[in-house]
């Protein structure tokens, strides 16, 4: 099983690509929510680990996972309001964003007693890893989890918007990394934390991986390997989701398996690209199931199930 730990929130999301104050529509959303979601239409046991309010947008975010087949045991509730997130959309279908998250369900996550015998990967990320007190408890987790042999995906997904002491994120991202087996992040995150791949691959991550937009993706791992592959050519919609459906199908090809080959690696970032490509074809996050990618099943022998 894979668990995948974080906020789970609401996009509002404009109906009209770059119009500022056209109608918005809510959709299911959060980094780490999404990232379960895909994994779970790509066919992977997955649970979420989270905090998610009791009120109606809480409920419907419940629903998505049940829908996708998501394990919902691990979510802890409270009545609190559930964040919300106002996507800005520009022309090339690039997302930014601002958060409504004072007092709101996600951030009053608990660390949870052990993770069951059977996980062999834990995903965390984006504004979970900010927001405290929860940041502090998801951090915990990690650490926990980690040192219990469980692989790990870190995706900082930055939103600087949230974090009022960027060097202390700093700071405290590279605490993270002995702690890490895969650290996937985009190229906007990699400048806005400085360092670089060599440091970071020294610090503690088997592999790294960077997303480049259409450019494609490329892996460095900590062996030598280096390998990119280009990304799909798609008429993109919009770029919401894309990189955590990136995590998922790394996650789905890729975790518990040991040291990969240069080969392989190139395998599971074409499986990456693909999946992600089909969800810029689309409105909002909105992960593709297995039944649409053209390899229906993860590429490589014994992947996790």
């Amino acid at each position: 099983m894979i668990v995948v730990a974080g906020e789970a929130l609401i996009d509002l999301v404009p109906e009209r690509p770059g119009d500022r104050l056209g109608p918005l529509s809510p959709r299911l959303g959060g980094g780490p929510y999404n990232t379960a979601v895909a994994l779970g239409r790509l066919g992977a046991e997955t649970a979420f680990c989270s905090r998610v309010s009791t009120d109606g947008f809480g409920e419907a975010l419940l629903d998505g996972l049940r829908a996708a087949g998501v394990d919902t045991s691990l979510v802890q509730r409270g009545p609190e309001p559930t964040t919300l997130a106002v996507a800005n959309v520009g022309p090339d279908g690039a997302a930014g964003y601002g958060f409504y998250a004072s007092g709101t369900a996600d951030r009053l996550f608990e660390l949870p007693p052990e993770l069951p015998s059977g996980v062999r990967a834990l995903a965390l990320g984006t504004c979970s890893l900010v927001l405290e007190p929860g940041a502090s408890a998801y951090e915990a987790l990690l650490r926990r989890e980690s040192g219990r042999g469980v692989f790990t995906l870190l995706d900082p997904n930055i939103r600087p918007g949230l974090i009022p002491d960027a060097d202390a994120y700093r700071a405290r991202f590279r605490s993270w990394l002995p702690y890490v087996s895969l650290l996937k992040l985009s190229e906007e995150d990699a400048a806005w934390l400085g360092g670089g791949v060599r440091e970071w691959l020294a610090a503690g991550p088997e592999a790294v991986v960077l997303t480049r937009g259409a450019a494609g993706l490329t892996v460095w791992t900590r062996h030598g390997e280096e390998v990119s592959v280009p990304g799909e050519r798609v008429s993109v919609v919009d770029t919401i989701g894309a990189g955590d459906t990136v995590n998922a199908a790394l996650l789905r090809v890729v975790a518990g398996r040991g040291r990969l080959s240069a080969a392989e690696w190139g395998v599971a970032l074409r499986y990456a690209a693909e999946a992600a490509s089909l969800t810029c074809g689309t409105h909002g996050a909105n992960p593709p199931y297995a039944t649409s990618l053209r390899t229906p099943t993860p590429p490589l022998p014994d992947a996790l199930d």
